[in-house]
């Protein structure tokens, strides 16, 4: 997942209005009392960083450094705003849209360092800051994006763009500023600005509240089990893990099952008592609606209603018309009609896969008096591994001790960026980090030129928000001639000490998705930074990640990482090919709880304005019937109450967009094998056409640019085995 998405949509700082920076009428804030500018000679925040890359100084920030430089940003930059906007010359491109560009550097230096760090290793003074300065951007950015003056000159270059002289990217811009502007509000009265305004906090105030209390939540919810014999079928490693982490927390002689941010939780695969997997899933389920001060029922009911509120005032039928005009789905109707056309295959092979498991049960269970049991949602993953060690005598055991992290990494994911792209890694010791378990690499391009820095934050903490994801604390600038400062961020299970970290293979498949996010912010080259690296559209976005996904299981690649971490000793190829023939083992479960979740947040943002408050078990049973998809053994990969997403993350009406770029990572990598698969002159061909280009070209067109025609849907059917 790109978090610069989510980062945009959290703090309003990508609204098109000021370069994916931040925010209220500039004019207004004329009259606000003057501010004290604060003190850059001892806050490392208010100044360019001096180390390579402007990498941040993490071994010189202190938490209360957050709040000055926010509030000395936010002066600067409406300082900035404001000469533009008061300008007595003519809107010209460079006097107008260049400044625009420009601007806020200093505030968004201190965001993209502050909520990088609040998301992967919050503490309560981060989310107190957090909590107060969220809606202090929200409103700054309205005091921007709804000037009248400020949006008098943009328009004046948008109505003239066609004889300006300007270049496509140039023109791409200005439209990109127009039409930001125009969603922002800029065309509302006074009295609906106004409106505007308190619903943009509000909305701001409770996403912040939401992420907050699920953080917590999701901690608060972890499994203590007091009793070793019920942990029966976990690793003795895994076991050593969940005692440790029972320690830390000071709860000696117990062991703790963290939980991650999903529904299904990984130790379900493996509890062989079936009351502690209930006991798992329930809590997972349960985590954030328990009634305390981490509900986030009240706050999901509000959010929803507000946005089809903030919708209807932008002459928008729903929220989800809203959000998606600007995403490659452009309406409802279409990103429902992906989702829903594929939901029979779906369910159908769903069913499919729970009357085998149902077999193995009642197998397993042929004393009358015993009796089987009916398969539940938390029995599963324990019986779906069976079937699949029957069908394709495939055990996940077998897999890790080959996919050790720091080898996957290496001899993986480097690699295959290596062979397609010829960028090289070297580690950089020298340059702090914000957590211990972290390492810095330096990317250097195929000709030896400095190319990225590249941070890894992969180990599981009570501090660390759920997910894994990929941002950036410097992006790639055309004007500036600043290079980027990538990182991602994961949540494997750290070992205990002096244990190797050992994989899974969907945690190897993540390992490389988030690289493949990583990529696109290294490889891009516009000059505009609005429109540089990540600044897609969500359903754009996620292609690039999801395409290099695909490189695990290139046969050079995986040769060349799957390994015994003990012995050094390539994968058997016996075993190899059954993880290649299991690829669409469990892919009816796996399709139908994505779909129930994307279809839930659509649900959710296709109200009207008018509609009351929701009850949030009752409103999420009928949309899943609704829409069937109501499998009691497949719930949502995310309910209501634990969808940071949509709540909190920025994809609101567009958890979609994950199924939207599918079709184009699979249409896409239907081309590399097409025309020889892994060589250096495909990728080269992949990263001229798409990763280095950003949204700098309209994406549909991009798309075709790069393929030749438009994505088909077939390959991403074939490979999930639903054709």
């Amino acid at each position: 997942m790109s978090r610069t998405v989510i980062l945009a949509a959290a703090i309003s700082l990508a609204l098109a209005a000021c370069s994916g920076k931040e925010s209220t009428p500039v004019s207004e804030a004329q009259n606000a009392p003057a501010q004290q500018p604060a003190d850059a000679s001892t806050n490392p925040l208010l100044s360019a960083s001096t180390l390579p890359f402007q990498a941040p100084p993490f071994d010189k920030i202190q938490d209360s450094d957050y709040l000055p430089a926010f509030e000395e940003g936010m002066r600067q930059h409406l300082a900035e705003v404001r000469a533009i906007a008061d300008s007595s010359e003519p809107a010209t491109f460079d006097n107008t849209i260049v400044p625009m560009e420009r601007g806020g550097e200093t505030l968004t230096r201190v965001s993209r360092i502050f909520f990088g760090l609040v998301q992967a290793d919050t503490n309560d003074a981060r989310q107190k800051i957090q909590e107060e300065v969220a809606p202090k951007l929200a409103a700054h950015q309205d005091e921007i994006n709804l000037d009248p003056k400020l949006f008098a000159r943009v328009k004046s270059l948008y109505d003239q763009r066609a004889s300006l002289g300007l270049d496509p990217v140039q023109t791409r811009l200005v439209e990109h500023y127009y039409d930001g502007l125009v969603r922002a509000g800029a065309q509302l009265n006074d009295a609906d600005k106004a409106s505007l305004r308190k619903l943009n906090v509000e909305e701001t105030t409770l996403s912040t509240q939401f992420h907050t209390r699920l953080v917590a939540a999701t901690a608060a919810a972890a499994v203590v089990v007091d009793d070793k014999a019920k942990l029966a079928g976990l690793s003795e490693d895994a076991i050593n893990t969940a005692a440790a982490d029972a320690t830390a927390r000071k709860l000696e002689g117990k062991f703790l099952l963290p939980l991650q941010n999903t529904t299904q939780q990984p130790v379900l695969g493996s509890l062989s008592n079936r009351e502690q997997r209930a006991a798992v899933l329930e809590a997972s389920e349960t985590r954030a609606q328990r009634g305390d001060a981490n509900d986030t029922q009240q706050t999901v009911q509000r959010l929803a209603q507000l946005r089809a509120q903030k919708a209807k005032l932008l002459g928008f039928a729903t929220y989800a018309d809203y959000n998606l005009g600007d995403q490659m789905a452009k309406t409802p109707a279409a990103a429902l009609k992906l989702l829903t056309d594929t939901v029979p295959a779906a369910t159908a092979k769903a069913r499919a896969e729970a009357a085998d498991i149902q077999k193995v049960i009642d197998a397993q269970h042929p004393d009358a008096k015993t009796g089987a049991f009916k398969l539940a949602a938390s029995d599963w993953d324990f019986y779906a591994e069976q079937v699949r060690k029957a069908k394709y005598d495939l055990d996940e055991s077998q897999i890790k001790p080959y996919f050790e992290l720091d080898n996957v990494l290496q001899n993986g994911v480097f690699y295959a960026a290596t062979q397609l792209y010829g960028i090289t890694f070297k580690p950089r010791t020298d340059i702090p980090t914000y957590h211990a378990d972290m390492k810095v690499y330096e990317v250097f391009d195929k000709d030896g030129t400095s190319l990225a820095l590249f941070y890894t934050d992969y180990f599981k903490r009570d501090s660390k928000s759920g997910g894994a994801w990929m941002d950036v604390f410097v992006e790639q600038d055309g004007l500036t001639g600043a290079k980027p400062v990538v990182y991602n961020v994961c949540n494997f299970t750290k070992p205990a000490a002096g244990q190797p970290a050992l994989l899974s293979f969907d945690d190897v498949t993540t390992l490389f998705h988030e690289f493949g996010h990583a990529l696109h912010g290294m490889f891009s080259n516009v000059k505009y930074p609005s429109i540089a690296g990540t600044a897609t559209s969500r359903d754009f976005v996620e292609f690039p990640s999801q395409f290099n996904e695909h490189w695990a299981l290139d046969p050079k690649v995986f040769a060349n990482y799957a390994k015994n971490y003990k012995t050094g000793e390539p994968m058997p190829q016996a075993l190899v090919d059954k993880i290649l023939k299991a690829r669409s083992f469990n892919q009816g479960y796996a399709t139908t709880e994505y779909l129930s979740a994307a279809l839930l947040d659509l649900a959710w943002h296709t109200q009207k304005a008018d509609a009351p408050l929701q009850d949030v078990g009752k409103f999420e049973a009928a949309a899943l019937k609704k829409f069937n998809v109501d499998l009691a053994q497949v719930p949502p990969r995310y309910r209501t109450s634990y969808f940071d997403h949509i709540w909190g993350g920025g994809y609101s009406a567009g958890y979609y967009a994950y199924f939207w770029a599918e079709v184009l990572d699979h249409d896409a990598f239907q081309w590399f094998k097409e025309n020889g698969g892994l060589t250096a002159a495909n990728g080269q061909q992949f990263r001229d056409k798409v990763l280095s280009r950003g949204n700098s070209v309209e994406l549909s067109q991009l798309y075709r640019d790069f393929r030749g025609k438009d994505p088909s849907v077939e390959p991403l059917l074939e490979f999930r085995g639903l054709k």
